[in-house]
């Protein structure tokens, strides 16, 4: 009876498809006090967590591939039978408290979980939609609900993933790049009604869990050609967010320029401007970055991707981030259970206690004066620069500073460094002995500061 009641609930929030306007392509965006306040407190934050958890946890080790969040994609599991895993998913094991202080254990101050993949099947309770865990699975709780009373409790803060790209639902038509052939759904709907459930579960979201710190986006990709931004109804959806929280940011994994009513700009599995992965190749724009990686090789839960990166790496990567004046968004998928994966716990309390002794020159810090060296980044926060070095031997290290320096220490080992004046800025002799960290740092205290303007 409830799902009935809820499908009905459905046909009321989701009118007939629209005659849309013509694209306004150059509308414009002007943020709110509050948007310009929370992009702020975004770029002192620095690292958060990413969390890829959703059906797809269940076939872990179906898939050659690493990205297990696309199993159903990769191996063309048409809709009938995917929605069987929703039967037996009982993550009794899901303790969001212990979530969150795993991940204060890392020193992360902020949490982006997928409330929708592409999959479709929703991790909250949706009143547009019985695809959702707490009607069509034994498990029946509200996951996001728990994570948000457990966030708030212990002072991190909430973004919610939505994935634009929908494998099951009837109205993504016509079909992008993937979803094609194999999901059962018939070749025909209505693609502005799928626009209107989206919107109205975007609705749900930013109203039912309180305040919300951000929307992260992904899957605009799935549909190719021009105008696309028009095609997605990005202006209704973006003012739509921004009306309902106007503090919430917008991140829009979409791999081209930031478009209007963006707050952060993404980079997937490449620093900002790298593109190794092909996935980045815009500019880097003046909008907060982050850039988001995987803890191994895949975004959801895989049990057989054993290819850990160690606490080292994931530290270095903390260090190169903040050095491009970027936020690191950390992944880990969940195990069916709701435990989060062994390693990976073992990992957040090792980056954490990295964190811990020299958080001070990654927390509230700009991209440094000097912009990434093959030896490595700078940061700074008012008049001090901290000189993160990363593949450096030798025992001298030319800094291009232009204004004078009072004095230069090394924080991984203690100690002063010595350092002369140059026509070319700074010489400093670096200590025979670095520490044995992933990094060593330098905390150079200038006669004056901020500074905004690099030298290249």
């Amino acid at each position: 009876m409830f799902r009935m009641l809820k499908c009905f609930i459905a046909l009321i929030v989701l009118p007939a498809a629209t005659v849309q306007a013509e694209p306004d392509r150059e509308w414009s965006y002007e943020p709110s006090p509050s948007n310009l306040e929370a992009r702020e407190w975004f770029r002192d934050a620095k690292f958060g967590i990413f969390i890829h958890w959703g059906l797809y946890a269940e076939l872990a080790g179906a898939g050659e591939m690493k990205v297990e969040a696309w199993v159903m994609q990769n191996k063309r599991i048409p809709i009938d039978k995917y929605e069987r895993l929703a039967d037996f998913f009982n993550p009794i094991a899901f303790d969001a408290e212990e979530w969150v202080l795993a991940f204060k254990s890392a020193g992360a101050n902020y949490v982006t979980i997928t409330s929708k993949h592409h999959e479709g099947f929703a991790m909250y309770d949706s009143a547009v939609s019985d695809y959702d865990i707490v009607d069509r699975t034994p498990f029946g709780r509200d996951v996001l609900a728990e994570l948000k009373a457990a966030c708030d409790k212990h002072g991190l803060k909430l973004f919610f993933y939505y994935s634009q790209l929908d494998w099951h639902h009837p109205d993504y038509y016509p079909r992008g790049h993937t979803g094609q052939g194999y999901t059962g759904r018939p070749d025909h709907g209505d693609w502005d009604r799928y626009i209107d459930y989206m919107n109205a579960q975007l609705e749900e979201l930013l109203t039912n869990y309180g305040e919300i710190s951000g929307v992260w986006f992904d899957g605009w990709w799935d549909q190719k050609g021009t105008s696309m931004e028009h095609r997605w109804r990005l202006r209704e959806t973006y003012e739509l967010i921004h009306r309902l929280q106007p503090q919430a940011l917008i991140i829009s994994n979409h791999h081209v320029e930031p478009l209007p009513g963006e707050d952060v700009q993404p980079f997937e599995r490449d620093l900002p401007g790298e593109n190794t992965s092909g996935y980045n190749p815009m500019d880097v724009s003046q909008l907060p970055l982050e850039m988001a990686q995987t803890m191994n090789g895949s975004w959801g839960y895989s049990l057989v991707d054993d290819e850990f990166k160690s606490a080292d790496e994931l530290v270095r990567t903390i260090v190169a981030a903040a050095g491009r004046d970027s936020n690191f968004l950390m992944n880990t998928g969940p195990m069916p259970d709701g435990r989060l994966v062994p390693e990976n716990v073992e990992t957040y309390k090792e980056i954490g206690r990295w964190m811990q002794a020299y958080g001070e020159s990654i927390y509230g810090t700009r991209g440094g004066p000097i912009s990434p060296r093959p030896w490595g980044v700078t940061t700074q926060k008012d008049n001090v620069v901290y000189v993160h070095i990363l593949d450096w031997s030798d025992t001298e290290l030319a800094l291009p500073l232009v204004a004078d320096v009072r004095q230069a220490t090394l924080m991984t080992g203690g100690g002063a460094v010595r350092f002369e004046k140059t026509d070319a800025g700074y010489l400093v002799t670096l200590p025979a002995d670095l520490g044995d960290g992933p990094v060593a740092i330098v905390r150079v205290e200038l006669d004056q500061g901020p500074f905004t303007q690099r030298t290249e």
